[in-house]
């Protein structure tokens, strides 16, 4: 190995002689984490060396490679000619090599690769997988190809079977030079264990590319002519055969960069593309390619924009593949999730009302509240849409419909966005918002002096700073104001704002440093915490009786990339379906990898909203919230929930117990209710009730019996200032109507319960 070049530090140099055998014990481990990037680079050759031996060497190589996994390493020229010494050496045993590694230190040498001295090397690789037909990495195989001189060898079979737009994509690279083309793969590579993450510019330095830029668009136009020609008949329809073999991932990665580069001519060829390959040009419940219409999902979920977004709902909408529809449904929470960290994009969303006259009709799609679509004949508003307008113009009404629908989709996105942006690192550009009527159902803070804030509900002040109110950093006083404005004002916010609850940082946790219990030893429905994952937009791998399937990991990223929250769990191996959660800790995004964080250096906002879903995953999920679990459950789970279903309150539910004692003045059944710490007490003429704020399960006096009532419905309808995850609030209060009146209650599952 030749680190001459290179200054190592202790630690490194410790790795060095472990890795190359000068060192045979590693007494004293050393801290891989401290390494540089240059250091890394260095070591990474001969890590790669290491064969199949046990003991400190191969930990040292593991080590090694778990850190350029998450990091970004660095290559002097001479680490980089000593990589592709360790590429080429032992190919006769080893039977592969991993070009992605390769090409990588091509692009992250600063100095500037030695491309004159790697050609041997080159050469060595690229006839070694031409002889065992080893094509799985095209693009790192095309680079490493240019630097061999060997473009004519390599171009016949990367191109042989493949779709026509995938033999475009690698003739166009077969004209660029090998630093485009290592670029190019960097950014598009998919598949490899030892491979550095991506650089964080690589995509604005392939966008820079007008080549790829007009290829890009060739591409989508080609693929959107291509899908309309089987619509028309011009092209015989096979379920799933629209495109060829590679077409897919040319097409995803031309959606990516015309996404990236947020192209003005993308949103109305995406809109028709899209819809035309999720369904069928016959009756068929298949589609034309539901690889490509999953590809451009992913696409989006990478490079979110507004009409994307609602490009896909369409799609969703068209499909007549109930599978198809349930994914989509699935990637647009995530990817909804990621539009708020596309903050120059995302509030790139029509506002006020459409008005079309038809005739003497006109008909009104209007964006305050709830977005509707209303017919109107002079002053006097229709139930329906007119008969007239029905006979007279169908295409009209039908498109008026569409885009009300449109609307619809892309309020609720900007609804997602502007939730999803509370914990991010750079103010949104909120002022594209003024006069929107989602944005007049809001608390703003406006900076009128340096560092002093001022909070106005509605934007109508003067061009000065803005941001969202959060409760987090307002006084008790202040949230407590706000709380009653917006209930006096039965003001419906689109996401819970001024009844916002807020984690912030306690003695344990201070004391545990790197690590919250606060929502830790819980027991919870597993299923129901996967969706929930899914919903909110956090990863995580499913669990189950199988190896590898019993610990989790749900992962949220915030702050635009640069924290990460994980919230472990575990399946209980003997509850099938059930997990007991464990604890969360956050990471930073630093020197290209992530690193884990004190939590006393996470951003208050940052902590609070991700502790917010955790909170939630715990309130919807736990069987101390199911009040028929007690019939069914194991007795070893009872004793968690019979403590759980009544004990202290979580912050939501604090949250919840302040909103319902705002609202209880204003219910007919105020005179029977009162509230406690932890309970809604109701007094009917048969019992006396309490209600846990928690999890919505009923005590009756005197001796706290249990009572299970199941809710059904909504209930009596009352003014909710928010809408609330699971809906425990108006479970509450149907459950003190009903039990206010219990002499009327005809149930005889419940009555036989209040009269044994």
């Amino acid at each position: 190995m030749n680190v001459s070049d290179i200054r190592l530090t202790p630690q490194a140099r410790h790795l060095h002689d472990l890795l190359t055998g000068v060192a045979t014990n590693a007494a004293q481990w050393p801290d891989v984490s401290s390494l540089s990037a240059y250091e890394l680079g260095a070591l990474l050759p001969s890590a790669y060396r290491v064969g199949k031996q046990q003991g400190d060497a191969m930990a040292a190589r593991f080590a090694v490679e778990d850190q350029a996994r998450e990091r970004q390493p660095l290559f002097t020229p001479a680490a980089c000619l000593d990589l592709f010494d360790a590429l080429a050496e032992g190919l006769a045993t080893r039977k592969w090599a991993d070009l992605c590694v390769g090409v990588g230190a091509l692009v992250r040498c600063p100095a500037g690769a030695p491309y004159d001295r790697l050609a041997g090397r080159a050469r060595t690789l690229v006839r070694f997988l031409l002889r065992r037909e080893r094509f799985g990495e095209p693009f790192p195989l095309l680079a490493v190809a240019g630097l061999a001189g060997l473009d004519a060898e390599v171009a016949g079979w990367l191109t042989a079977g493949r779709g026509p737009l995938a033999v475009a994509e690698v003739e166009l690279l077969l004209g660029w030079d090998v630093p485009r083309r290592a670029l190019f793969a960097e950014s598009v590579r998919e598949r490899s264990y030892n491979a550095s993450p991506p650089l964080p510019d690589v995509r604005e330095r392939l966008a820079a590319l007008p080549d790829y830029a007009d290829f890009v668009r060739d591409t989508l136009e080609a693929a959107d002519a291509r899908v309309a020609a089987i619509h028309a008949g011009e092209l015989p329809y096979k379920a799933d055969k629209a495109f060829g073999e590679g077409e897919k991932e040319t097409i995803g990665r031309a959606a990516r960069l015309a996404l990236f580069r947020d192209e003005s001519w993308l949103p109305d060829l995406l809109e028709r593309l899209v819809r035309g390959i999720a369904v069928a040009p016959t009756q068929a419940r298949t589609l034309p390619s539901q690889g490509v219409l999953f590809e451009i999902a992913r696409a989006v979920e990478d490079h979110p924009t507004p009409e994307a977004v609602s490009a896909l709902r369409a799609a969703r909408d068209v499909t007549r593949h109930a599978g198809v529809s349930k994914q989509l449904d699935r990637m647009l929470k995530r990817v909804e999730s990621a539009l708020a960290d596309r903050v120059e994009v995302a509030f790139r969303l029509p506002d006020g009302r459409v008005r079309q006259t038809l005739g003497e009709h006109t008909a009104v799609i209007s964006t305050e509240g709830e977005v509707e679509l209303s017919w109107w004949h002079g002053d006097r508003r229709l139930k329906t849409v007119p008969a007239a307008v029905r006979r007279e113009h169908p295409d009209e009404v039908k498109r008026l419909r569409e885009l009300a629908k449109q609307v619809r989709r892309r309020q609720a996105t900007l609804i997602r966005a502007l939730e999803a942006g509370y914990a991010h690192e750079v103010t949104p550009p909120y002022r594209q918002l003024e006069g929107h009527p989602i944005a007049d159902r809001l608390i703003w803070d406006f900076e009128v002096s340096p560092g002093v804030w001022r909070s106005e509900l509605r934007m109508n002040v003067p061009d000065v700073p803005v941001r969202l109110w959060h409760p987090a950093r307002a006084t008790p006083e202040e949230v407590r104001a706000w709380r009653e404005a917006v209930q006096d004002k039965e003001l419906r916010q689109p996401f819970k704002q001024a009844f916002r609850e807020v984690y912030l940082l306690t003695p344990a946790e201070e004391s545990t440093a790197t690590y919250s219990n606060r929502f830790a030893g819980h027991v919870v429905d597993y299923r129901r915490l996967y969706a929930l994952f899914k919903r909110l937009g956090w990863q995580a791998d499913y669990l189950g009786p199988w190896d590898g399937g019993g610990e989790g990991e749900a992962r949220r990223v915030l702050a635009g990339g640069g924290w990460r929250a994980t919230f472990f769990h575990e399946y209980l191996w003997h509850e099938d379906g059930y997990a007991a959660t464990d604890q969360v800790r956050f990471h930073r995004m630093a020197e290209g990898g992530w690193r884990e964080a004190p939590l006393a250096e996470v951003p208050p906002l940052v902590f609070s909203e991700a502790m917010r879903d955790v909170d939630l995953f715990v309130a919807v999920t736990s069987i101390a919230a199911d009040p028929e679990w007690i019939d069914r459950g194991a007795d070893r789970l009872r004793d968690y929930w019979r403590t759980g279903s009544s004990g202290p309150l979580t912050p939501s539910a604090e949250v919840r117990r302040d909103a319902l004692a705002r609202l209880l003045p204003r219910l007919a059944i105020a005179s029977r209710c009162s509230l406690t710490d932890r309970f809604l007490v109701v007094r009917g003429d048969l019992r006396t009730y309490k209600i846990h704020l928690g999890s919505g399960n009923i005590l009756m006096e005197p001796n706290d019996a249990y009572l299970c009532i199941v809710p059904r419905g909504s209930g009596d309808r009352v003014f909710l200032p928010f809408e609330e995850d699971g809906g425990m609030l108006s479970v509450i209060v149907s459950k003190a109507f009903l039990l206010a009146a219990d002499t009327e209650i005809t149930d005889a599952t419940i009555t036989h319960q209040i009269r044994p």
